[in-house]
């Protein structure tokens, strides 16, 4: 019979209980690659993502979506589970904070979206379009890629973290990636509960630096 499929917070929540870890933030460990659009005029158009999901998250997730009993996964299998992750993202920012010259740039819909399950791991694949393409003629633009609650802790690929592409000539990238929480953080961290998402405000300045940032300048 198959498992209704959850929400994506009420699964990961879910998940903490499942496997009684002794660790409360974080739950879910994301391995990412992160894209830039851009249209052909050389306007900005939105961000592609790749994120990779860590194996129990993973296994506890695709639970009785097998439907054909074949011992595989495929897409229209997780089709459903891929429109229930992108949809519960939208409640969380999809994570993802994009801005030109410090002002915040609003996305559309998430599109293009699906699941690919494979060497015991999801790995979800979406599209964050602007509502409207931009110019980025002699702007900065900064994307950042994480979980402000800890809930979920991103790590960016080492082979290319964030790339360009049909980036107009001359654009340059800086990347930053995610510092490293303190042991006594970490610990303090560790103690709360598995059912509260948010953190406590006096580790917000320490989760600042847990952000994957990519600052894009263009002439």
């Amino acid at each position: 019979m198959r498992m209704a499929v959850p929400r994506l917070i009420a699964a990961l929540l879910m998940l903490a209980g499942a496997i009684k870890t002794a660790e409360a933030h974080p739950h879910v460990f994301v391995e990412a690659k992160s894209e830039l659009d851009f249209d052909g005029s050389g306007k900005l158009t939105g961000v592609q993502h790749a994120w990779r999901f860590d194996g129990p998250f993973s296994a506890f997730a695709v639970q009785g979506l097998d439907t054909n009993g074949d011992g595989n996964l495929s897409q229209d299998e997780l089709r459903e589970l891929a429109q229930v992750n992108v949809e519960s993202l939208k409640e969380y920012s999809n994570f993802t904070w994009l801005t030109r010259d410090g002002v915040q740039l609003p996305f559309g819909e998430a599109k293009d979206y699906w699941l690919d399950y494979s060497g015991g791991r999801l790995t979800l694949f979406f599209a964050l379009p602007l509502i409207e393409p931009v110019a980025v003629d002699g702007t900065t633009v900064t994307v950042d890629v994480y979980d402000p609650e800890y809930f979920v802790a991103f790590e960016m690929v080492k082979d290319e973290p964030f790339g360009l592409v049909n980036a107009p000539p001359g654009c340059t990238m800086d990347v930053q990636l995610a510092g490293t929480l303190d042991p006594m953080t970490a610990a303090q961290l560790a103690t709360i509960p598995a059912d509260q998402r948010q953190v406590p405000d006096e580790f917000l300045n320490e989760i600042d630096t847990l952000a994957n940032t990519a600052l894009v300048t263009c002439p």
